[in-house]
């Protein structure tokens, strides 16, 4: 049995990204798809949630940003504080 196949508790883990040229987006494209995946997320969430989940990503992703550059990114998801 490989360890792929092998049992995990929570299941298997994705990675890697799955999609052809994923690994090929540019930093911006990349911000990009994360802000919306945040989006998708944080609907109703109070700003600092959607901050922890924003940096979670982030650093999931390997991207880092500045102060300013995370706080332009809030201000996309959820507006001025």
């Amino acid at each position: 049995m490989s360890e792929v196949d092998g049992p995990r508790p929570n299941g298997p883990t994705q990675d890697e990204p799955i999609q052809d040229g994923a690994t090929e987006a540019t930093r911006d494209d990349k911000l990009a798809g994360l802000v919306e995946q945040v989006r998708a997320d944080a609907s109703d969430l109070p700003r600092e949630e959607v901050r922890r989940n924003l940096l979670q990503r982030l650093g999931d992703a390997q991207i880092t940003v500045s102060d300013d550059e995370l706080d332009g990114l809030l201000e996309r998801l959820v507006g001025q504080p």
